[in-house]
């Protein structure tokens, strides 16, 4: 093996929407091992207006991506909303998130929280509990890392990789 040549490594930003909260993460992966390198969450204050609040989200997330520079991201799709009014809050964020991703050249792929505890669990149905523990056995870590939706993200890109890209 050349030492001169760079390890391969692949980076993952996981992102979970939302407007008062937007959970992120970054694992590393090398040789085929995950690695948690950060996680965080951008939050905005309700007394803002929405547009302020997007724009929040968009410089928040800039930032993260220029300091991890990652090689992907992974958002929630959209599912089922009881209530209207919070899905489309979600679907601001979700779009400005998507937009700023695309606009760092960082390619986006969208999974749903089905399609996550599946890969994770083997059962699309999973209790939080069932894929709490999955996080934290694959990334090997002593603690269940919060906030927790970004890493069910990153480990769904282990077992779902015929995704297209958005960007």
């Amino acid at each position: 093996m050349n030492k001169n040549k760079k390890e391969e490594k692949l980076r993952i930003l996981g992102l979970d929407p939302g407007t008062a909260t937007t959970g992120w993460g970054i694992i590393e992966i090398r040789r085929n091992n995950p690695f948690l390198c950060a996680y965080g969450l951008i939050e905005t204050a309700q007394h803002k207006k929405s547009s302020e609040r997007l724009r929040e989200i968009a410089s928040d997330l800039e930032a993260i991506i220029l300091k991890y520079s990652p090689s992907e991201a992974a958002i929630e799709d959209l599912f089922f909303f009881k209530n209207i009014k919070t899905a489309i809050k979600v679907a601001q964020a979700r779009g400005v998130l998507i937009l700023t991703c695309c606009q760092k050249k960082v390619p986006v792929f969208e999974y749903t929280p089905l399609e996550v505890k599946q890969a994770l669990t083997g059962y699309g149905r999973a209790e939080k509990k069932q894929v709490q523990l999955m996080v934290k056995s694959v990334l090997k870590t002593k603690n269940i890392p919060q906030p927790m939706m970004p890493l069910m993200l990153w480990q769904l890109l282990f077992a779902i990789n015929n995704q297209e890209k958005q960007c």
